[in-house]
């Protein structure tokens, strides 16, 4: 519909026509605010776009290309030789540099809901310190405040959230102080929603007045930023790179000087981190050259033999790892969204409760939607230069996905606390371990009292600290704006 504010009768005609009068199926018995709700979100609904993912479906546009041969592309390995960690030490004083400048942002996805968790609220909000039980949300502040502090400037810091949790992120913000960070320098701002198909592609029913919809996956940050008037607000503030990363990963750094100064010094327009998969089966995305381009392939396209490939060196060819973790300039942004949105969407069989005909609220045993998502990664492709860095996986990688098992709260708690003895080791304390090696005892240290190994140990600690219990090091005194 290209109608500014169409008509309920206008509406109905409109789906009516593109064959989704279902849709109504319950307004006579709806009351005002319900006939309002329903027509709210279908206004929003593009159907052109629905019959152009319709008939991208039916003739397989949809499914992963497997043109061409893959193969692992070049990267930036961990340093081996003092000429690596020279130019490790130069980029991170350019990348110091922009942040001092004010030239960097830090953008987080955090749309998501904490359901996998059995946490009824926005993800960012769960307590993940393995001492403080601090928030997601509260150990990524930290150290967007301990960067400022050691570099000066100012890192405004953009979440992108999303419909179903917006209020309550904002709600949590503003409840806890703004985390101690100028909340003239934190933005949010809400992606697109798309709406969920059936399999004859029909809009699914959630509610008598409400069809069941879904973001439209994490590449739909760079059109919410240009949308929603963030793009424009970095560009007031003379911001020119962004640094990318999801909620759930607790290990990440806000700003990696290091990352931001090798992805300048290459004029990219949009660079990566990699770590190694823990298993060939682990499900994060690979980066790989394909008929020349840099691209992501996620590990739900790929079959059991594709994930266990190796060249001709032994590498796995997918093994390369994306743990969701970017730096883009703010103009690439700009040239991506200007004139249309470039992301082409990706097919996803779900399954999903959904209202029948009789309005039963059904539970599926199978998979018995569609949804479609863009992915940021595939900006890769109109990227004319792009770095990919290695790090450790145990430094920088550890999401929040699952309750139990890998990727839970029980093994970013261990990962942080291994990382913590890890510091003060190196900084010459004695921790004690447990015959399996792992820390006896759980460990943080806030990013306000201590933001890398280096400067844990130039607080020369005394060397006799003895751990008999849980040790949380946490900020010194002092304003934290």
């Amino acid at each position: 519909m290209n109608l500014a504010r169409p008509t309920a009768a206008e509406i109905r005609n409109a789906f009516a026509n593109a064959g989704q009068a279902h849709v109504f199926r319950w307004w006579d018995e709806l009351d005002d605010a319900g006939r309002e709700r329903l027509l709210g979100q279908l206004r929003r609904v593009d159907l052109d776009q629905l019959v152009r993912l319709r008939d991208d479906v039916r003739r397989g546009r949809l499914a992963p290309s497997k043109e061409g041969a893959p193969s692992l592309p070049e990267y930036v390995p961990l340093p081996q030789t003092e000429q690596d960690r020279r130019v490790r030490a130069e980029a991170a004083a350019g990348g110091a540099a922009l942040i001092a400048a004010g030239k960097v942002a830090a953008l987080t996805v955090a749309g998501g809901q904490g359901t996998r968790l059995g946490y009824d609220a926005p993800k960012g909000t769960y307590p993940v310190g393995p001492v403080s039980r601090k928030t997601l949300f509260e150990i990524h502040a930290e150290k967007i405040f301990a960067l400022q502090k050691r570099h000066g400037g100012v890192i405004p810091w953009y979440l992108m959230t999303s419909e179903t949790n917006d209020a309550d992120t904002r709600a949590y913000f503003e409840d806890n102080d703004w985390l101690g960070l100028n909340p003239d320098n934190i933005r949010f701002f809400t992606q697109r929603m798309i709406p969920v198909v059936d399999h004859d592609f029909k809009l699914v029913m959630i509610a008598r007045d409400e069809i069941l919809t879904s973001p439209n996956g994490h590449g739909g940050t760079l059109l919410a930023l240009f949308e929603t008037g963030m793009l424009d607000d970095m560009e007031a503030r003379g911001v020119e790179e962004i640094s990318y990363f999801q909620v759930d990963n607790v290990l990440v750094p806000a700003a990696d000087p290091v990352f931001l100064g090798l992805h300048r010094g290459a004029r990219a327009q949009m660079s990566n981190k990699a770590v190694w998969k823990r298993d060939p089966a682990e499900p994060i995305g690979a980066f790989v050259r394909v008929s020349g381009d840099l691209v992501v392939i996620e590990y739900s396209d790929l079959s059991p033999e594709e994930m266990r490939r190796v060249n001709e060196t032994g590498k796995l060819v997918y093994g390369l790892g994306s743990p969701a973790i970017h730096a883009l300039r703010v103009d690439f942004v700009r040239e991506e969204t200007a004139g249309g949105f470039r992301l082409p969407f990706h097919l996803a069989r779900k399954s999903a409760e959904y209202m029948d005909e009789t309005g039963r609220r059904v539970r599926p045993e199978g998979k018995n939607v569609y949804k479609f998502e863009t992915f940021i990664f595939d900006a890769l492709r109109d990227a004319r230069e792009s770095v990919i860095l290695e790090v450790r996986r145990e430094e920088e990688f550890s999401p929040l996905k699952n309750a139990t098992g890998e990727d839970s709260p029980d093994t970013c708690r261990r990962d942080m606390t291994a990382l913590y003895a890890r510091w003060l080791e190196n900084a010459g304390v004695r921790v004690p371990r447990e015959p399996d090696g792992t820390p006896s005892f759980p460990i943080e240290i806030s990013p306000l009292y201590a933001l890398d190994a280096e400067e844990l140990s130039a607080k020369k600690l005394p060397k006799d600290i003895a751990l008999s219990g849980p040790l949380y090091l946490g900020p010194e005194s002092g304003s934290r704006r």
